[in-house]
């Protein structure tokens, strides 16, 4: 799909659906929607009082113009209440419209900006949110000869329209970042969406490198001879028992200042298939386990995205890639291994192979620079009971740092909550015969183990703990969230490094 932004009169453009919007409390429409409502001889007004259009949330109402205007249909979509109207809302209303399109098989699509007429959004933030809400929610994974009724229609043109000549700059600036924040969501969905036997980690290594060299990303991905001479036993040990051989991928921006000491280290969990290792999971959901992969690839996509923007930070990356399958030559619980760290940690379930990798990746990125880290795993299924799949759960050691990310993920609409790291927790995790335990024997807090034990390894160094577990694949959909991977959180993060 094409991104556009046209000067010219919302009711004078040529398309196969024009989208204009509605509040819920609006009692007569106002801007566009009264522009189009007009020339249409008060069809809008009519079918308001009629009871068939409505300003609620995601509801829409196609209008055919007969001819009255260069628009062949009109979707009037709902904004919902003004007092609870944000830039979610305006997504979700852009999402709500171009599913409507893509029903309708309309190729040429033209909006307004949502938010910023009556909802009184900056215009940047507006069409940004505009352009993520018609990205996001046309998305569909295509699959791998997957039977369908009909092919998958897609929308060839997005347009946006806007007559006042002094408002272009900022709509186009606004959705150009959408553009990059919503196609870097929709990339990292893709990846998480794809089956484990396709998503190896050679293939998460060579995309990333391919991705990376488009963009000027610097990017160097190490295999299993490298890895153990590096001193990365954490990681390998996870490793041991797959077919699939581990990859560590590092990638580089250097956008910042000459002379500039901040490093940003991006760590994400690239674990392709985890079936639990010697500690298996059981068979319910286990194919879900494809998606034990999504920080690593939001990690990855927020580095290209990071390059597109131009973000003016130093910036590296680290994710470690690998499977962790049960064999003869797997890990077992009651291993004592070593790590990068020095530190020496006792495995108690193998199932908790997330935190190890990080554990070497948050120690490998320090040691390339980072001064700041942000890791990112579907850690623990203790975050899914806790928060369900509407919020991730945060943990932190520099609240300044923490307050940081969640002003970040309100704006994103990617919504997390922070969790303590009381140090009482970490008694938990005491070994008698080795540095820490991989987790505790009873679950009890998990999410906040696994941040405590990431914490141990992030030492002094500033740190924002991510875990996606709950929120990286949605069961069913949500607002503008079709059903499946959600790409979270890509745009928090992207937020924060960029700041537009």
């Amino acid at each position: 799909m094409r991104i556009k932004v046209e000067r010219k009169s919302i009711t004078d453009i040529p398309c196969d659906l024009l989208v204009v919007n509605l509040f819920e409390d609006a009692e007569i429409p106002s801007g566009s929607c009264a522009a189009v409502n007009k020339v249409l001889d008060g069809l809008i007004v009519k079918l308001m009082k009629e009871g068939e259009i409505s300003g609620k949330s995601e509801r829409v109402t196609l209008i055919h113009t007969h001819d009255k205007i260069p628009a062949k249909r009109v979707v009037v979509v709902g904004l919902g209440k003004t007092k609870k109207f944000d830039m979610n809302a305006i997504r979700t209303a852009a999402s709500a419209a171009i599913q409507v399109a893509k029903k309708v098989k309309a190729a040429k699509v033209c909006s307004i900006v949502h938010g910023a007429g009556t909802g009184k959004f900056n215009i940047i933030d507006a069409a940004r949110a505009t352009v993520e809400g018609t990205l996001i929610g046309s998305y569909e994974y295509e699959g791998i000869g997957r039977e369908k009724d009909e092919p998958v229609f897609k929308v060839k043109e997005f347009i946006i329209v806007e007559r006042d000549k002094i408002k272009m700059i900022d709509i186009r600036q606004g959705a150009t970042y959408g553009e990059i924040f919503g196609r870097a969501a929709v990339r990292a969905k893709d990846l998480v969406n794809a089956p484990s036997n396709v998503v190896t980690p050679n293939y998460l290594a060579n995309y990333a490198r391919d991705n990376a060299r488009k963009v000027g990303v610097k990017c160097d991905v190490f295999d299993i001879t490298e890895i153990k001479k590096m001193g990365l036993e954490a990681l390998w040990n996870v490793a041991r028992g797959s077919e699939e051989r581990e990859k560590l991928i590092v990638m580089r921006w250097n956008g910042g200042k000459r002379g500039d000491k901040e490093v940003i280290g991006l760590i994400g969990k690239g674990v392709t298939f985890d079936s639990g290792g010697i500690s298996l999971k059981g068979s319910k959901n286990l194919w879900e386990m494809k998606t034990d992969m999504a920080g690593g690839a939001a990690v990855i996509e927020i580095m290209i995205a990071a390059a597109r923007l131009k973000v003016k930070r130093n910036i590296v990356a680290v994710v470690p890639a690998t499977e962790n399958m049960p064999d003869g030559a797997s890990l077992k619980p009651g291993d004592v291994i070593g790590s990068l760290s020095g530190k020496t940690i006792e495995i108690i379930s193998t199932d908790a192979e997330g935190r190890l990798i990080l554990a070497d990746a948050v120690t490998y990125a320090k040691k390339l620079g980072a001064t700041k880290l942000i890791d990112v795993a579907t850690l623990t299924g203790g975050c899914t009971v806790a928060l369900g799949d509407a919020a991730s759960g945060l943990m932190g050691n520099d609240q300044k740092f923490v307050d940081e990310v969640v002003a970040a993920s309100q704006k994103s609409g990617e919504k997390v909550w922070q969790l303590p790291l009381f140090e009482e927790y970490g008694e938990y995790l005491k070994s008698d015969v080795a540095y820490i335990q991989s987790c505790t024997e009873t679950g009890m807090a998990s999410p906040i183990i696994g941040g405590i034990f990431i914490e141990k390894f992030v030492e002094d160094t500033p740190w924002v703990h991510i875990d996606i577990a709950g929120t990286a694949f949605l069961r069913k959909k949500r607002t503008y969230l079709p059903r499946g991977a959600t790409g979270v959180p890509v745009r928090t993060v992207l937020e924060y490094l960029s700041g537009v």
